[in-house]
């Protein structure tokens, strides 16, 4: 090897991240404490945003392309070091790369039972499962508040805190909407509705690391058996009721149409129809009992 190839070797020339997993949120890129030669080529790739990091802190932050590291395209370093324009000696910083693409179907779910006040039932148990998607939206607050002093954030190394945190948050919006006479079957009912409301708030706790929560569902509730038989139960009570009413209309349509037609035998036929079809749902109903 002549002089000028290990006096070349010395210095860092190219800076990429190439074989990155999805699972990664930011990558520091290994140096092994060798100086960034000025002119340095930084190649940032789709789905990717680089940042130099100067002594901890945050510097310039470069989008998908290549780039010629220069202090043209270095406002904060030139600065923070005092560069002179034109300055090409090499230079000391660290490189971190931080994965923009969405993090999907991460799952979370309530590890007890939760229980919370309900205006119909008193009190209610119950557990929830589902899942949420989010992305880093501010990689300075991301970089303090999860990266630290870590070379590599995956998806593992935050996830508990992610879930755990979103749990917390979820249980204390649910408590406080059932002091506001929001009951458990209004939530079964209009899950919709009920994402709709938790998501605002979520996101605020999800924007305290940096993050966007991009999406957060609902998947099932799951409540302790002995209510699960009560509400079953009322569902078949207010279905014969229905039927019930059903009946009665069947009724008073035939007698409509035997007044039209006193001649006509299809009256009669259609009330004993649709007297036949609400006895046969009610049996049915009673023998599930």
């Amino acid at each position: 090897m002549g002089l000028f190839d290990f006096i070349k070797g010395q210095f860092i020339d190219v800076i990429e991240w190439v074989d990155y997993s999805r699972d990664v949120l930011m990558w520091k890129f290994p140096d092994q404490d060798k100086e960034v030669k000025m002119g340095a080529q930084l190649t940032v790739r789709d789905s990717q945003v680089a940042i130099l990091i100067n002594e901890g802190k945050m510097a310039d932050v470069f989008e998908a392309g290549r780039h010629e590291l220069t202090t043209r395209n270095m406002p904060i370093m030139t600065t923070l070091r005092s560069w002179k324009y034109g300055f090409d000696s090499p230079f000391k910083v660290d490189v971190y790369f931080f994965n923009t693409r969405q993090f999907t179907d991460n799952k979370w779910g309530t590890p007890s039972p939760v229980t919370i006040p309900d205006s119909k039932f008193g009190q209610v148990e119950f557990r929830a499962f589902g899942s949420y998607n989010f992305r880093i939206s501010d990689y300075e607050t991301f970089f303090r508040e999860l990266a630290g002093t870590n070379p590599v954030l995956t998806l593992s190394d935050v996830e508990g805190t992610l879930r755990g945190k979103l749990v917390d948050r979820f249980t204390e919006i649910v408590a406080e909407m059932a002091e506001h006479n929001f009951s458990f079957v209004q939530m079964q009912a209009n899950k919709t509705e009920f994402v709709d409301a938790l998501m605002p708030r979520i996101s605020e706790y999800f924007a305290g690391f940096g993050l966007a929560l991009t999406d957060f569902s609902i998947q099932s509730i799951t409540l302790p058996p002995e209510l699960q038989e009560y509400l079953r139960k009322n569902t078949q009570m207010n279905m014969v009721g229905d039927m019930q009413r059903f009946m009665q209309f069947q009724a008073a349509n035939a007698v409509q149409k035997s007044a039209e037609n006193p001649s006509g035998g299809n009256a009669g036929m259609d009330m004993g129809t649709g007297f036949a079809m609400g006895q046969m749902m009610m049996n049915m109903m009673n023998q599930q009992n």
